[in-house]
């Protein structure tokens, strides 16, 4: 089976799945989990290569193995057998590159450059911020294999600094197996603050070394470009700012006032930040910016004051399956205290990042909820994963948005 054994001398760790995962991987699923090993010929170790066979010891998969994680192995390619060398993994980066070759121009240096899964690089991303790259990884099995990895990025990127992001259920064994931790710069030097890029020509700040994500969430620049053509004239909430995103492309767009809330007084800082980086645009000068530290929640829950543009861009509120009915009533919730703080012909924008709730369940409860208020309203659109961030499986299907107009 010329697949590289990548462990020395120990025999090639061969598995055998369950009927019910072979069909998964068959059809393209990324992940196989512990309990669908049903045979195993030794132990393995983090990050060697694991080949899975099927009941027929046919070829099946190869992927990263794990022998903490539930995700037990995190698949490289199936199909046909192949060798996983130097080469193969240099293709595989440069297919990933040559997704976004030309979705971006020099108006735009911030986007992802490998998204998980999606990109053959499962439990990896990486993001662009100008000439600073920022790869965070969810499973330890990339760790074994960082080094490798940097030396390969900079054989194909021009960086001036490559910084490392740890998931937290990670962190404590990068730091004391590997000697890694997170915000951790593998190129150059860590930024002494936080990095600015362009996106739509508009400057943001990305605190890459401890802000959420990589640093800033890449994954909306669509939904933050069709706020813009929205917000001409227009009072506008942006509830769950973060770094006011949304807000300095609705001032860009004409906006007359925006109003941020979120809990975090850094994230609101950063909001300010971003406004003054971009005061060469008149609309951003003129625009009247105001800062709430607040839940949004509570705030939208007690405040008496209306908008023309209400954006509603909360974190993930089902971050485990048990979580999902839990955050539909949520999303429900939300979207009804939305409604309530929306003028007449006003446009209501809301958001989820929840992976656990579908796009059909969440876009349901938001046109539920806006038929139960009795406003008469129109859809305009119905948006998911950006450009960048491909979604070839289910579980990787997180980001949705829907615009409405309201009377």
């Amino acid at each position: 089976m010329p697949v590289t054994n990548d462990n020395g001398s120990l025999p090639r760790l061969r598995l055998r799945a369950t009927a019910a995962a072979e069909t998964a991987l068959r059809g393209g699923h990324p992940w196989l989990f512990a309990d669908s090993v049903r045979e195993q010929n030794r132990e393995g170790k983090l990050g060697e290569l694991a080949v899975i066979f099927d009941r027929n010891d046919r070829f099946l998969a190869v992927g990263l193995f794990d022998p903490e994680s539930p995700i037990r192995v995190r698949i490289l390619h199936a199909g046909k057998p192949c060798a996983i060398d130097d080469e193969w993994w240099r293709a595989r980066l440069q297919a990933a590159l040559g997704l976004r070759q030309r979705l971006f121009d020099q108006d735009t240096t911030g986007y992802r450059c490998i998204n998980g899964e999606s990109d053959g690089w499962p439990g990896l991303v990486m993001d662009k911020y100008d000439r600073t790259l920022v790869m965070k990884i969810y499973t330890a099995a990339w760790l074994p294999r960082l080094d490798a990895i940097v030396t390969l990025i900079t054989s194909q990127l021009a960086a001036e600094r490559l910084v490392l992001r740890l998931s937290r259920n990670i962190q404590k064994l990068a730091e004391t197996a590997f000697s890694r931790r997170d915000g951790q710069a593998l190129i150059g030097d860590a930024p002494a603050g936080p990095v600015i890029f362009q996106e739509s020509g508009l400057r943001f700040e990305a605190d890459v070394l401890r802000g959420q994500k990589t640093g800033f969430f890449l994954d909306q620049r669509e939904n933050r470009r069709l706020v813009e053509t929205l917000a001409r004239g227009r009072t506008v909430l942006n509830a769950f700012s973060f770094t006011g995103g949304f807000s300095v492309y609705a001032a860009r767009g004409g906006a007359s006032s925006v109003t941020d809330v979120d809990i975090s007084e850094h994230a609101l800082a950063g909001g300010e930040r971003n406004f003054q980086l971009n005061q060469a645009f008149a609309g951003v000068a003129r625009c009247h910016h105001e800062a709430v530290q607040a839940d949004a929640f509570e705030w939208l829950a007690k405040t008496t004051h209306k908008f023309d543009l209400v954006i509603l861009d909360p974190p993930s509120l089902a971050k485990r399956e048990n979580e999902r009915a839990g955050a539909i009533r949520a999303y429900q919730r939300l979207a009804e205290m939305g409604l309530q703080r929306l003028n007449r012909n006003g446009i209501l924008m809301a958001a989820s990042c929840s992976a656990h709730v579908t796009a059909d369940e969440y876009f349901d409860a938001v046109v539920r909820t806006t038929i139960r208020s009795g406003r008469k309203f129109n859809e305009l659109r119905r948006t998911r994963q950006a450009v960048d961030h491909p979604a070839l499986f289910a579980e990787m299907e997180y980001l949705k948005a829907i615009f409405l107009t309201l009377d």
